[in-house]
C-alpha cells in the first residue's frame, strides 16, 4: 500500500514514489514524488525520516521537504 496523500485544494490522492536517477555529469541521485497513480516499482509505503509533506497553496500539489 502506497503512502496517500489527500490535497486540501482539489480533494484527489496522491501517492508517494521513489526512484534513482542518473543526472548529466553521471551522478546518481534519489528524488521523491507524487504521482495520481501507483507505480508498483517505485511506490513507497512511507515517508522517509526526516521528510514531511508540504501543500502549495496555489497549486493543491503535495510536496515532500526535509523537516525544519
Amino acid at each position: 500500500m502506497a503512502f496517500t496523500v489527500k490535497s486540501k485544494k482539489s480533494g484527489k490522492d496522491y501517492n508517494l514514489h521513489s526512484k534513482e536517477v542518473e543526472l548529466s555529469g553521471g551522478r546518481k541521485q534519489r528524488i521523491y514524488y507524487f504521482a495520481g497513480e501507483v507505480t508498483k516499482e517505485f511506490a513507497l509505503d512511507k515517508l522517509p525520516e526526516g521528510y514531511e509533506v508540504t501543500e502549495n497553496e496555489r497549486t493543491g500539489l503535495p510536496m515532500l521537504r526535509k523537516k525544519r
